[in-house]
């Protein structure tokens, strides 16, 4: 079953039914699992997010959701309209299942219109690229809700997408190599700026809201025939 499915049945419910619904399915969980949500989720961020530029290779996006789960951050986007997508099961580990994972594929707009969406959700977003003008990994404020943009392997980011971004970031190197592959800077980028974020006195966490419907959607990823479980209890209870 996928993430979508799962949204599209609770969104109409509210925050005291979605709740009754989680309760319902930790009867199907074990408490070590249990145990486990409510220990990740005290670390969930839709503070910081991650938008994917055409990568070419299906590895390198795998790798990134790898590292998308291991640090916290909920949230990521793929702009696909020239290269789609398809999870590379022995990288990614499984880590597909607990995130958000949202696919653009809208033609030669997508840029704009991705673009548009995040901006109206109300983060920054910073380009990470050689810039001359941009911050350092440890200089750059993350007070607001900042979305890090990553480009493809051999190239980089899109000139358009570039001169989109409200900022800029760079990894300090000191070697002779002039770039990281494109999996490594965005393990490095989350690591460093998740360590910063977690000590600001800042809502970084994921709200009240969000955590119950994520829980419910990892709670769907972990149980057999939750497809079932999840339309009857709602048909029958709510």
């Amino acid at each position: 079953m996928t993430k979508n499915n799962v949204v599209e049945w609770i969104k109409d419910l509210n925050f005291d039914q979605k709740k009754k619904l989680y309760t319902y399915l930790c009867e199907f969980l074990t408490n070590h699992r249990i145990e486990i949500f409510e220990q990740n989720i005290k670390y969930r961020t839709r503070h910081l997010t991650v938008v994917l530029e055409n990568v070419f290779q299906s590895h390198n996006i795998s790798a990134v959701l790898r590292s998308c789960d291991c640090f916290g951050v909920q949230d990521i986007h793929i702009i696909e309209n020239l290269h789609p997508y398809h999870i590379n099961p022995e990288i990614a580990m499984g880590s597909s299942k607990w995130l958000s994972i949202h696919h653009h594929n809208q033609g030669m707009d997508t840029l704009v219109k991705v673009f548009d969406a995040i901006h109206q959700q109300g983060y920054q977003i910073i380009a990470t690229t050689p810039h001359p003008h941009g911050y350092d990994i440890e200089s750059l404020n993350i007070e607001n809700k900042t979305a890090l943009l990553f480009g493809t392997e051999k190239d980089g980011l899109s000139e358009e997408a570039v001169r989109r971004a409200d900022g800029y970031m760079k990894i300090p190197m000191h070697g002779f190599t002039e770039s990281l592959n494109i999996s490594v800077s965005a393990g490095i980028s989350l690591y460093a700026l998740t360590t910063r974020l977690h000590k600001m006195k800042i809502p970084w966490q994921v709200s009240e809201q969000e955590a119950i419907e994520i829980k419910i959607g990892w709670a769907a990823q972990s149980i057999k025939h939750a497809e079932h479980i999840i339309q009857e209890f709602i048909s029958e209870h709510l």
